[in-house]
């Protein structure tokens, strides 16, 4: 028994295994720390990914409003005069005779009548989430999208919010056709009620593929719940950006018969959704921002049934057009935050301002208001404070960029007007499947496909630099010279020494194959993503009431046509916003190319079919790229182990789209306590 007692009780550890302890543990917790690191730092890098190509796409974007703006400030006698491109048919949309058709397809039997009410919102909700093809009568979804923009005309400018009934109110931020997420919301939090009214903060379409059930459902509840329910404009409802993420093309395929009358009565909605929200006359909801010159009772006063769409000059019945006005709206839709002072242009969206600390005090101050919520800006834990918690951003799309790549979050504001915030992500039972590891692989890959399909539009521009670089040919340049060329080509400002190893994969340390880049911009997942994708030019063919918008206020003396003389008074400014940089008498001599019929003058349809040859021209490019990289290319032999291969396939398989049934319970979610937080 002795002999056993004395192995029991151990002798404590000498002085000499306690200091290897010691070492063990801060070996351990340095690595760890590395690790922890290197994690930060990974996800940090694909994050700036993914918000740098955003703000970067939208500035090609709004490039369209800059090009309009020059147009009208260097061409006001054209400004002045109705917009015939914008004109009777959108005002009588409302009150014309339906000539919708039978679609085919999964039609679902559901029937929705006025007045809209609970029970029919239990039926939409039940037959969107159910099947992903499931699709509405159209008579439905137009009487629907009718009823609501009848009710939505009837609204101020800046709708008056309270909590005086209800004790509290919940605000969403951006949904971008993300119909779990809603679904989420919606069964955490309850229907909207007297008791439970939601603030819908715009950008409820665009870039998912639940858009239109995202805006059904929606407007739905507004109609059924008219006064719990408000819904605010935000930079995506406006169908120049439709047409260019993705939401004309959903319509499209889900009523190919019907399309067309159904985008007419959606841009009835947007021109009059609310432009903001007021809550118990003390918090402002508006998407964006704001800015130095932002004026609420100029807002409040304008007629935003001119605003069809926000990136095109509003219509105007023989009045010049009010730029001062129609910056206000732009400010408001479309401005972010910035941690310093000063109030100067948001040169990475391109349009609206940066605004600093000083500025929101100004304008809190000014308006007499407390603090500000806003969205606009995706947020890694889905809301975000600034200026000393006086901006709050709210977004409440989880999983924006990749699965894993963000959580969604709302905001429940008490009669105190203290908010707490509940996060969640929709789809929680996939995400769980996945490591930590094999979530940031797909995040990352994600970000990298984005990033390649970004740099194929620079191809050619980045094989000549990169080659001025290297006199001898010998397929290397420095690490430096590389970033070099990738920033100054790209101008997309990110950290691209971190990325040489998944962009350049395969070289060593002190040179970088810039042969090994080219070709993972050559590879099949890249070309058939870029043919997938849409150009600035694409969108805007695609969205013509532009292209006349164009053709309008060039055609300054409204004859129909298009002279040389008028042709060369806006060359300037189509050579600074028409993609190409042509000089001023290539211009000319592509507006000769235009005139089809040699009378010296180009009409409408001869404007239209040239764009439309060039959209052709475009994809019949794409479509040889394709071709000839699925033959080989002759100068790069491909094998099994390739690393461009490799890494190009890791791109294509960890690409993880979500197809199922969607249960609104499955998600992760808790509640965000600011005063802890």
């Amino acid at each position: 028994m002795g002999c056993i007692n004395l192995k029991k009780n151990k002798a404590p550890p000498t002085p000499p295994d306690l200091e290897t302890t010691i070492r063990a543990a801060i070996f351990i917790q340095k690595w760890y720390r590395r690790h922890q690191a290197r994690r930060e730092m990974q996800r940090r890098c694909n994050w700036q990914i993914f918000q740098n190509l955003e703000y970067a796409s939208e500035q090609d974007q709004a490039e369209l409003y800059k090009f309009f703006n020059d147009l009208i400030k260097h061409m006001p006698q054209a400004a002045g005069r109705k917009n015939q491109y914008q004109g009777s048919a959108h005002v009588s949309v409302l009150e014309e005779k339906d000539d919708l058709v039978e679609e085919f397809g999964d039609i679902v039997n559901a029937k929705i009548e006025l007045p809209i009410r609970k029970n029919h919102i239990d039926l939409l909700i039940d037959v969107f989430r159910k099947k992903r093809g499931n699709r509405l009568h159209p008579k439905y979804v137009a009487l629907i999208l009718r009823e609501a923009a009848k009710s939505l005309k009837q609204l101020p400018n800046i709708s008056p919010v309270s909590t005086a009934v209800s004790q509290q109110v919940t605000v969403c931020g951006d949904l971008h056709g993300k119909l779990d997420d809603l679904l989420v919301v919606l069964h955490k939090n309850g229907l909207p009620s007297s008791s439970n009214p939601y603030v819908f903060n715009g950008d409820f379409v665009d870039r998912g593929k639940r858009g239109l059930e995202v805006l059904l459902l929606l407007l739905s509840l507004y109609l059924a719940f008219p006064n719990a329910v408000f819904l605010n404009r935000g930079n995506h409802e406006d169908s120049v950006m439709n047409a260019r993420y993705g939401f004309i093309r959903e319509v499209e395929s889900k009523y190919p018969r019907n399309h067309k009358r159904i985008l007419a009565f959606i841009d009835e909605v947007y021109r009059w959704l609310p432009l903001g929200s007021v809550l118990n006359s003390r918090v402002l909801i508006v998407h964006g921002g704001f800015s130095d010159s932002t004026s609420l009772d100029l807002i409040k006063s304008i007629d935003r049934g001119k605003y069809v769409s926000i990136l095109r000059p509003p219509l105007t019945d023989g009045e010049p057009l009010d730029k001062t006005e129609w910056q206000q709206i732009f400010d408001i839709m479309w401005s972010d935050p910035q941690a310093t002072m000063g109030c100067v242009p948001n040169t990475l969206r391109g349009a609206g301002v940066w605004f600093g600390p000083d500025v929101t005090d100004n304008f809190l101050q000014r308006h007499r208001l407390s603090y500000v919520i806003r969205s606009h800006e995706c947020k890694p834990n889905g809301h975000e404070f600034m200026h000393d918690n006086k901006i709050i951003t709210i977004f409440s799309a989880s999983n924006y960029y990749a699965i894993g790549s963000n959580k969604g979050a709302y905001i429940r504001l008490n009669n105190q007007l203290m908010p707490h915030f509940v996060q969640y992500i929709s789809a929680a039972s996939q995400t769980k499947r996945l490591s930590f590891k094999q979530r940031m692989g797909i995040v990352e890959s994600s970000a990298l496909k984005e990033l390649a399909v970004r740099m194929r539009d620079h191809r050619d521009e980045l094989e000549d630099e990169f080659r001025k670089y290297d006199p001898k040919d010998s397929g290397y340049i420095s690490i430096s010279q590389w970033c070099k060329v990738m920033e100054n080509v790209t101008k997309l400002g990110l950290p691209w020494r971190l990325l040489r190893d998944k962009l350049a994969p395969g070289t060593d340390s002190q040179k970088v194959n810039y042969n090994r880049t080219l070709d993972l911009l050559d590879t099949d997942v890249i070309l058939e993503a870029e043919a997938d994708g849409m150009s600035v030019m694409d969108a805007l063919y695609a969205n013509k009431a532009s292209l006349v918008a164009i053709f309008n206020i060039i055609d300054a003396d409204n004859s129909g046509e298009i002279t040389l003389d008028e042709f060369e008074t806006a060359i300037d400014l189509l050579v600074a916003h028409m993609p190409g940089a042509y000089s001023k008498a290539e211009m000319l001599e592509k507006c000769r190319m235009m005139d089809l019929n040699g009378d010296g003058k180009v009409d409408l349809n001869e404007f239209l079919e040239a764009f439309r040859l060039s959209d052709l021209h475009r994809k019949e490019q794409q479509d040889e790229n394709i071709r000839r990289r699925s033959t080989g290319r002759p100068s790069v032999a491909k094998t099994a182990t390739d690393p461009v291969t490799l890494l190009a396939d890791k791109i294509s398989k960890n690409t993880l789209v979500v197809e199922h049934d969607i249960d609104p319970t499955d998600c992760e979610s808790r509640v965000i306590d600011p005063k802890k937080s």
